[in-house]
């Protein structure tokens, strides 16, 4: 029926680089962005060729990247917002790019990509938002996030935050991809032994109580 017939049409491979050139990226071009980025989480083998040279002059970029991750519901995208809301204020002339990655479900094998929700100072062509799936369970990233930060340093974004999904308690993978980790919990993390347990701890180089203004949170 019609039903079908529409699903069939929209099954296809997306993230079509046909065409794109290096110097699209470097140029900032948007869709060349985050078409690039979808090559390289569907079909990495397709654009080693861009990549890789993207990879190699990535060495030699100085923009930082910020990584922000936490326990789930502890505030990371809310806190992201506020920070661009204040970066793009204080720093008129300058653009910021955001990799948000959400778990991958492991029963269903889908996402959602809700952090953009939160996020309310990003309608400006001066932030480039990308939400990624881990695309695999019991991961804090995607296993491609390196070629986005990569792709995203390359447009010429002065800052980049790369956001995880929530993590538990001995998970530290950020602390790889990022030149600034901080760390995001809540006042209720059980007893002060708890504490010990959380390996972030011993990496994160800022760690935020959020909620902290909440009632019984000292």
């Amino acid at each position: 029926g019609m039903i079908n017939d529409l699903l069939q049409k929209a099954d296809f491979p997306v993230g079509d680089v046909k065409g794109l050139k290096p110097d699209d990226i470097r140029q900032g071009k948007t869709h060349a962005i985050a078409s690039l980025i979808t090559a390289a989480e569907n079909n990495p083998q397709s654009i080693k060729s861009i990549t890789g040279t993207l990879t190699d002059e990535c060495e030699g970029l100085t923009s930082p990247v910020l990584g922000i991750t936490g326990t789930g519901g502890a505030g990371k995208s809310s806190l992201v917002d506020e920070l661009v809301r204040r970066f793009l204020q204080a720093n008129p002339e300058m653009k910021m790019a955001i990799l948000s990655v959400d778990p991958t479900r492991r029963k269903s094998g889908g996402a959602l990509l809700g952090d953009r929700i939160r996020m309310n100072a990003i309608n400006t062509p001066r932030v480039f938002m990308r939400s990624m799936a881990t695309r695999q369970a019991h991961r804090a990233l995607s296993k491609y996030i390196n070629d986005a930060v990569c792709i995203v340093k390359n447009a010429g974004f002065d800052l980049v935050i790369l956001e995880s999904s929530g993590i538990g308690q001995g998970d530290t993978e950020i602390v790889d991809y990022a030149d600034i980790s901080l760390y995001v919990m809540t006042p209720e993390y059980g007893a002060a032994s708890q504490l010990e347990k959380i390996d972030m701890l011993d990496f994160a180089d800022v760690i935020a109580i959020n909620k902290s203004d909440k009632r019984g949170a000292a």
